[in-house]
């Protein structure tokens, strides 16, 4: 998979939010990719696309990292 993605010249970084898997998480234009390759060597992924309109409402921000923020 970081062949793939080095060939095709997309953006990645590597994480670890599991302990049976690997997660890269791509940027393309327009949309943010998340894979996780598991130890057993089958892939899952999701999609997040979104406009990428800069924003700079501070407080809406702030309600926004207040609602949906771990406890």
């Amino acid at each position: 998979m970081i062949r793939l993605l080095e060939a095709n010249k997309v953006h990645f970084e590597l994480s670890r939010h599991r302990p049976d898997s690997i997660m890269l998480t791509a940027s393309l234009v327009g949309e943010r990719i998340e894979i996780d390759v598991f130890e057993d060597g089958h892939v899952e992924y999701s999609r997040f696309r979104g406009n990428e309109d800069v924003e700079d409402d501070v407080p809406l921000l702030e309600v926004l990292l207040r609602e949906h923020g771990e406890e």
